[in-house]
C-alpha cells in the first residue's frame, strides 16, 4: 500500500507556515521601536491610563501589514482599550508614516491583537503557589523533598 500525497499539497503548507525572511524581521522590529515610541508620546491622548506596551510584530510577506501585538495593563477592560486604538487608527499609522518615511517604500497597515501571555504565565504561577499552600503539589513535584 503506497500512499502519496499530491505534489501541491506540501508547497501549500510551506506557504501557510512560512518562516519569516530576514527583511520581514527587520521590518517587523523596525514597526515595534517606531510603534512604542509613538504609544510613549501619543498614547495617554488615545487611552488614558492604561499603560500599553508592544510586545511583538510579525509582518506579512509583501511587508503591508504590521500584526502588532500588545500587552495592556492598569485596567480592567482590554478591549476597551484596544476599541480606542483601532478608532485612532489612521492618526497612528499616519504617525508612523513619519517615522518610517525614509526606512520603508509603503507605510504597512496595523491589524491590533492582545498580547496576553504575561496574563497567562501569572495565573498559572498563583495556581501553582495556591497548590503549593495547600500541600497538594507532592513531595517529589514541589523540590522540596524532606531527607
Amino acid at each position: 500500500m503506497n500512499f502519496r500525497l499530491p505534489a501541491d499539497f506540501t508547497l501549500s503548507l510551506l506557504k501557510r507556515h512560512s518562516v519569516p525572511t530576514i527583511r520581514q524581521k527587520q521590518v517587523a522590529e523596525l514597526v515595534r521601536r517606531n510603534f512604542s515610541t509613538i504609544l510613549l508620546e501619543q498614547g495617554r491622548y488615545i487611552f488614558d491610563d492604561a499603560l500599553v506596551t508592544v510586545t511583538e510584530v510579525q509582518m506579512s510577506p509583501d511587508l503591508l501589514l504590521a500584526k502588532i501585538y500588545l500587552s495592556i495593563y492598569n485596567t480592567e477592560n482590554k478591549q476597551a482599550v484596544l476599541l480606542q486604538m483601532e478608532d485612532q487608527h489612521q492618526e497612528l499609522r499616519q504617525y508612523l508614516g513619519r517615522r518610517m518615511r525614509k526606512q520603508v517604500r509603503r507605510i504597512p497597515d496595523m491589524a491590533f491583537y492582545i498580547d496576553d501571555t504575561l496574563d497567562e504565565m501569572e495565573r498559572v504561577d498563583k495556581l501553582f503557589k495556591r497548590l503549593e499552600a495547600d500541600k497538594q503539589m507532592g513531595a517529589g513535584q514541589s523540590g522540596l523533598e524532606e531527607e
